[in-house]
């Protein structure tokens, strides 16, 4: 079974007036199926420029990444669009819902956008999944900030992705629900799922059991190196 991420000496830059900014200085790693892995670094590390790269949502200008299998430098706008529902499940500090819409109105739409059918059931078996059977019908703003994550966790999934992105899922949620929403990515992982989260938070990386820890763009630490 090939690696679910293998990126090799991954390169970015940016050019910021007369300045040049080396957010990624030749960034390597693999993770294999299966990983619950934490990417961490504090502001100015590269850990958002590397997030941006492994959701496919930005470009990089040298290197490999393979996502399952799949060189990502060849891949046009289209493809990688299709890659991103397909592949990836993303989950943000923000939660990004929907206003106005349903938990399972929101769990169903990658489904909706990927034509897939029985959508509908899907999006509550999801829901269930983390929890929130009495929640579905239920509008972002009569959830609490805990059950809102849990809606975008459950949207994350719907496609059954080979990569859950977590990017600082915890930063807007106090201790306690903190502690709810890591139990369930602990959950998650148990049952075989491969997770990466993003955090500057050294706690949050604490949950996960390997740690890739960045600073001005490179890898000073991987613990699941050889």
């Amino acid at each position: 079974m090939s690696d679910v991420i293998t990126a090799r000496d991954l390169r970015r830059t940016y050019h910021v007036g007369d300045s040049t900014i080396n957010a990624l200085d030749g960034v390597s790693f693999s993770i294999k199926p299966g990983e619950m892995t934490a990417i961490l670094g504090s502001s100015g590390s590269g850990k958002s420029t590397l997030m941006h790269i492994l959701g496919c949502l930005d470009r990089f200008d040298a290197g490999e990444y393979l996502l399952d299998g799949v060189n990502v430098a060849t891949l046009g706008e289209d493809e990688l669009a299709r890659i991103r529902n397909v592949k990836i499940g993303f989950v943000f500090q923000t939660f990004n819902l929907l206003p106005r819409t349903s938990a399972l109105e929101n769990v169903e739409l990658p489904l909706l956008y990927a034509g897939r059918r029985q959508a509908r059931e899907r999006a509550a078996e999801m829901l269930r999944l983390v929890g929130l059977e009495s929640r579905m019908d239920h509008e972002p703003s009569q959830l609490s900030g805990g059950q809102r994550q849990r809606v975008a966790v459950a949207r994350a999934l719907i496609g059954d992705p080979a990569l859950l992105l977590a990017d600082e899922p915890t930063g807007n949620l106090d201790t306690k629900t903190t502690d709810e929403i890591l139990g369930l990515f602990r959950t998650l992982h148990e049952t075989g799922r491969t997770i990466v989260v993003v955090t500057h938070e050294p706690e949050v990386a604490a949950v996960c059991a390997r740690r890739i820890v960045l600073r001005d763009g490179r890898v000073i630490e991987d613990s699941g190196s050889p």
